[in-house]
């Protein structure tokens, strides 16, 4: 008869714990992959912790998936808390996963703070996870409160939030309407530009730019001239 050998679960815990701070990328990843399967509650809070502190992109994405694993009784109190952290990482981390969660009682989570948050990664984030989150009727009043950031960062924060509110579809067009008239010609190209991508997800967006630009400086119709 075999002996039955009982596992040191203290041990495995600590050994999984300390590998997911190893300097090997590949060992965190593997580790994050590992922790994920096991769906243990044990490691909530390690998991939450290293989001805000791991530098890879791909074991973040894995430490996410691993805390969607776990229930989310406990996992979304959790992550809630993490959205107040002074860490913009910590912040932006816990907005990713709450998209993959993917739970509509969460939208009221995604406060105007966060849509407003100075840390660039941060408010892209929250751009993207509102998108997913929003219910049917509040999608016009965040397209309202998203075009208020039209012309802020540099193109790849413009073009995360052209694809916001290209996700919200019809809602998202009085806002863009309004905001092509604004004063500012960089917001109002942006506007534009977003717009253009809303009939037309198949433009490129820096095309489009470039268009809106023109149409902005020359006004509608010498801008189509002079494309």
């Amino acid at each position: 008869m075999l002996e039955v050998v009982p596992i040191d679960m203290t041990a495995q815990h600590t050994h999984l714990v300390k590998a997911m701070g190893a300097k090997d990328t590949s060992v965190r990843l593997q580790t994050a992959m590992a922790v994920g399967s096991r769906a243990d509650p044990v490691f909530l809070e390690t998991l939450v912790e290293r989001c805000a502190v791991e530098p890879d992109f791909f074991v973040r994405d894995m430490l996410s998936w691993a805390l969607t694993r776990l229930p989310p009784d406990i996992t979304l109190p959790r992550l809630r808390k993490e959205l107040g952290s002074e860490c913009g990482q910590a912040r932006s981390q816990a907005l990713h996963t709450l998209s993959k969660v993917d739970d509509k009682s969460t939208w009221g989570w995604i406060t105007r703070d966060l849509l407003r948050d100075a840390d660039d990664e941060v408010a892209r984030t929250a751009w993207r996870v509102a998108v997913v989150l929003v219910p049917a009727g509040e999608a016009r009043a965040l397209a309202d409160e998203l075009v208020r950031q039209l012309g802020r960062g540099d193109r790849d924060v413009r073009l995360s939030l052209s694809r916001a509110l290209v996700g919200l579809g019809e809602e998202s067009r009085p806002a863009l309407a309004e905001a092509a008239e604004h004063p500012d010609p960089v917001v109002a190209a942006h506007a534009r530009a977003t717009e253009v991508l809303r009939q037309n997800p198949e433009a490129g967006f820096d095309a489009a730019v470039e268009e809106a630009k023109r149409t902005v400086v020359l006004g509608p119709e010498r801008g189509v001239a002079e494309a």
